[in-house]
Order: structure tokens, then sequence, then C-alpha cells
């Protein structure tokens, strides 16, 4: 009895006159005079994948849902664990066991050194088929214009300021490209040269009546040619600047903090087409290398190029910059004959901010030298010897590259890409 008085006294003293509270009963769970503790954990467990009943399993699912890795490296649990570990940074790349990548591509990673707590890069290997929307004259489509599109895909996204952003645009960005070449589909079929506008059909939704606007030839430049691979490049483009919208208004909803760079490359009837973004969405660099050319490295930006539209008021404005800027990359692989030693190399800052074109240059020959043409592995032995080469080895003094420099402690990842293609090698 005198525990308990003696108990009432003292939270009066410490709660400034508050009532005690109910004295625990023996009958009664432990949970109802529990601190609460449970509801401030709630909000940080993503809205999308919350559901769990306790602080424990909240936990678990956000630990779980910061974290992911490219679904291409098939990594079980324990490999989680270990491409998670800061101190050993271990080189993660696909399993030699499972399906190999398009075109054999050669992919490795490894994660920061401590600057942030998980690997914020993201990359994504894709073969997408791309089916047309509907028949450009309005017409039912012919069986032989109705087979649809195919193009390969490799994306490389750098997170800033977390990894939410490259996670959702590594699900998302080639999604769009495909949205976008969906209309374009007959075009890019038809060997004649593309129609400046699409015919509309009267009485279609989003026909109007265009006799008052100014003919085309009239307001158009003669100099500016509508080509197959400008609506390509102004396809990949607009893409890019949907996914940017798309992030913009599912930000706050799907917790995508920060942001990050975007490095893609799409391969569609014969053409490498390259594209990078700075962020808001997200830029990096790759080294890209020519048949009988010194390996250079270039960095493109996003530009508008010629992608079919509305006629909008604001399209009719005479524009205050002519001329064109940076904008895709894009890269015939027809018009030369290519050799299995013939590669694209797409890195993240992680590597290229501690590695030069030369020492890239130096490292295909030398590791593609020691295996034979035709061994699909070579690819993959190939990125993984890129980011060790970046990564370094650990010393006292930090990760260390042969010259006792810094080596990088960025997130690195790095795509081998074989210019041969598809086919196999003799």
């Amino acid at each position: 009895m005198l525990n308990r008085v003696r108990s009432a006294v003292a939270h009066l003293v410490s709660s400034g006159g508050a009532p005690p509270p109910r004295p625990k009963s023996p009958d009664l769970p432990n949970s109802t005079s529990a601190p609460p503790a449970d509801p401030p954990q709630a909000p940080r467990s993503p809205p999308a994948r919350a559901g769990s009943g306790s602080a424990a399993p909240a936990r678990t699912v956000e630990s779980r849902a910061s974290f992911c890795r490219p679904t291409f490296l098939q990594l079980s649990p324990g490999g989680l664990r270990r491409a998670d570990d800061h101190a050993g940074r271990a080189v993660q790349s696909p399993p030699d066991t499972g399906r190999r990548l398009p075109w054999s591509t050669g992919y490795a990673e490894v994660i920061n050194s401590g600057k942030s707590r998980h690997n914020e890069d993201q990359a994504c290997c894709e073969v997408v088929y791309v089916e047309g929307r509907r028949s450009v004259s309005g017409a039912p489509r012919e069986p032989s214009r109705g087979q649809g599109l195919c193009f390969y895909y490799w994306g490389l996204f750098d997170g800033h300021a977390g990894g939410r952003a490259a996670e959702m645009a590594s699900r998302l960005l080639h999604r769009h490209i495909r949205e976008q070449l969906k209309d374009l589909v007959e075009i890019l079929q038809d060997p004649s040269p593309p129609p400046l506008c699409l015919p509309s059909t009267p009485g279609a939704p989003g026909s109007s009546d265009s006799s008052h606007l100014v003919g085309p030839q009239s307001c158009w430049s003669s100099q500016k040619e509508v080509t197959h691979e400008s609506l390509v490049v102004g396809a990949i483009e607009n893409a890019f600047q949907f996914m940017d919208e798309q992030m913009a208004r599912e930000r706050h909803g799907h917790q995508v903090e920060g942001g990050c760079c975007a490095l893609v490359v799409v391969y569609l009837l014969g053409k490498v087409y390259v594209a990078n973004a700075e962020p808001s969405l997200s830029g990096m660099e790759k080294s890209f290398q020519c048949p009988g050319s010194s390996p250079r490295r270039l960095s493109a930006s996003v530009s508008r190029c010629l992608a079919y539209k509305k006629i909008e008021l604001e399209d009719l404005r005479f524009p205050l910059v002519c001329g064109e800027g940076k904008k895709v990359r894009v890269y015939d692989l027809t018009q030369y004959e290519h050799c299995p030693d013939d590669v694209l190399v797409l890195g993240t800052d992680g590597l290229w901010d501690v590695t030069s074109d030369c020492e890239v240059a130096a490292t295909v020959d030398r590791v593609l030298s020691a295996y034979e043409p035709n061994d699909p592995s070579r690819y993959t032995a190939l990125a993984q010897a890129l980011v060790l080469g970046a990564r370094g080895t650990p010393r006292d003094r930090g990760w260390r590259l042969p010259n006792n420099k810094l080596g990088s402690g960025d997130d690195i990842s790095v795509f081998v890409i074989p210019l041969g293609g598809p086919g196999s090698y003799s």
C-alpha cells in the first residue's frame, strides 16, 4: 500500500498535477500499459507497402522496401545482404547458370563505401514489344502491318538523395518509350518518308477543323526533314519528359524522395539511340568507340526533337531560339562491320570519376583478349574488371587504386554491350 502511495505522489510531482495512471492489474495484457511508440513509426513505412500490424514487421517492410536490386541479378536473401555490405563491397553480376541478358550483355555493380545507406544505382535490361495503337489512316489494320516492333533497352539510373526515384525510373521509363512508339509502328515499318502531319479522320475524337490553319509548307522550314530516325528520337525524348512529370505527380504519395540521373540505350531497326538526362529526372556518361577511331566519351542532354502531337497555340508562336542543341545520339550499326571486341560501355559516375577513356579502352583490350570470341561470359568479366578497377582495394586509408590514388567511394554500375547485336560470332 505504501509503495502505491509513493508512486502516486511521485507521478503528481513529475506531471504537474495530472491524475495518476490506472494501476496495472495482473490479468491485463502488457500492451495496455506500453508506451505509445508505434504510431510515430507507422508513417515511415511506404504507403504502398504498408499494412503491418506491429512495429517490428513495419520496420522489416521498410527495410526491404527501401533496398532492392535489379531482378536480373537473381540475388538470394544472402546475396542481398552481401550486396548491401559497405565494408566488403562485393561485386554483383548476373549468374552464369541463369538466363543471360540480351546480346550476352555484361553487367556488374558494387555498393558505395558508406556515403549512403543503400546502393542508389538501379539498372534495367529488357526486350520490349510494341504493338501499334491504331491505323494512321483510321482504316482496319492489315495483318502484315499488325506485327508490331521489338526494341532492346538498357538503362542505368543514379539516384540522388535517395534511391526511390532511380527505382521508379528503372521500372517505368521503358514503358513510357513503348507508349510513345505505339503511334509510330506503321510509319516505321513503311520505307517511304514519314508524313509531315498525321491525317485525321473527320468526326474522330480529338479532330478539329483545320481549314483556318496555315499550310504546313508555308510555316515549315524546307531545311527540316522528317525521318524515321528523328521520330524515334522525339519519342524517346517525350518519354523522358512524361517520366519526369509522373515523378512530380507521385513524389509525395509514393515517397519518391530525391531525383536520379538516367542513361538509356535503345536498339531499334538497326540503329542505337543513346540518351541521358540530368536531374530533375535523371546525367550520366558513357564511353563509345566507333570502328577505326579512338575511344571517346559522349554526353548528351535531352532536347526537343520531332514528335507527332496536336498543334496548340503555343506551338504557332515564333521561336526565340533557332538551331539545335545537344540531343539523343544515334549510331547506325549497319554502316560498320563489327567484331566481337567492339563494345559500348555504359557507366554511372562512380566509374567515370576515377577512370579515363584510355584506361577503359586498355581494360577492354586486356580482358577481351583473354577470352574466346564466342565466349558469352567475356562481357560480364569485362564489366567486373571495370568495376573492380574503379573501386580499388581496401587499405588503411580507405579504398585505393594501384597508383595509390583514392578509388571510387560511390556506387558503381557498368553495362558492357557488344555492338555485334543479337547474332552469334564465329
